[in-house]
């Protein structure tokens, strides 16, 4: 997954100062031990990255840091260093950079877009819902924190919107194991899945499919009224849904109305 989402702060850290062209040759081989005016090494920094080349631009602004080590423009260029390599795809090293810079300045302004760069770049990373979903669990705590320390920011409600991504993602991931379960004929472990993601995960793209599956679950085992109000759920949440029609289709061939009123009783009963 791709973010533009990163680009704004960009701006905001780099638009008060003027970002003026100054002459420069090969920075591998210049910049070592070279003393230089901060504004022309931060300035070039900024230049490179705008011209994608992100390693050179991480060269200057680690030499911000380095000839510049207290002032508020080391500041600003290891934030600028982790935006860096954001773009550059380079996930972890964003993430250290930007963890660097929270243990070191947590009172800053800069504060905020460190937590989000560390967010974001976790939610790149994102696998698909068959593997391991430990990268996802990390955005997921990232992505809150951000939402949790600074609540009134741009950071925040792109977190949030990113959340739900991370939510139907993890909700994803329940439903394929409950399949691999379903498969192998182990209704109720299934059945444990498929309700974590009707109630841990409502409002994600996989409730109607999991309303299905149990369904199909407790038809397997016999239980009929539990199937027939988990039917019910579904027709009324969502009518319209396929899963619905192989729901009904299901349900009417044991004999069952799926139209019939839920039990008002247990987990089913905060869902209708």
């Amino acid at each position: 997954m791709r973010s533009n989402s990163a680009l704004l702060p960009l701006i905001l850290l780099s638009g008060a100062i003027g970002l003026s062209a100054c002459q420069s040759g090969n920075a591998r081989e210049s910049l070592a031990y070279v003393e230089r005016p901060v504004e022309q090494l931060f300035n070039q920094g900024a230049e490179e990255l705008d011209n994608r080349d992100y390693a050179e631009a991480i060269l200057y602004f680690n030499e911000v840091e380095r000839q510049h080590p207290y002032s508020e423009w080391a500041r600003r260029a290891t934030l600028m260093t982790a935006f860096a390599h954001y773009r550059a795809r380079q996930y972890d090293d964003s993430v250290g950079v930007a963890q660097r810079y929270i243990g070191l300045h947590p009172g800053t302004d800069g504060a905020a877009y460190a937590y989000y760069l560390v967010g974001i770049s976790y939610f790149e990373q994102i696998m698909d819902v068959g593997r391991d979903q430990r990268m996802t669990e990390l955005t997921q705590n990232a992505l809150t924190d951000v939402v949790r320390r600074f609540p009134e920011t741009e950071y925040a409600k792109d977190a949030t919107l990113k959340l739900d991504m991370v939510r139907d993602q993890l909700s994803g991931k329940e439903m394929d194991v409950g399949r691999w379960y379903l498969r192998r004929n182990d209704h109720l472990a299934a059945i444990n899945r498929f309700k974590t993601v009707v109630e841990v995960y409502d409002g994600t793209s996989h409730v109607p499919e999991a309303l299905h599956r149990l369904v199909e679950s407790y038809l397997s085992i016999g239980l009929k009224g539990e199937a027939q109000s988990v039917g019910a759920v579904l027709g009324y949440n969502f009518p319209e849904s396929e899963w619905y029609a192989d729901s009904y289709a299901l349900l009417t061939n044991e004999g069952l109305d799926p139209g019939a009123a839920p039990k008002r009783e247990g987990w089913l009963s905060r869902l209708f």
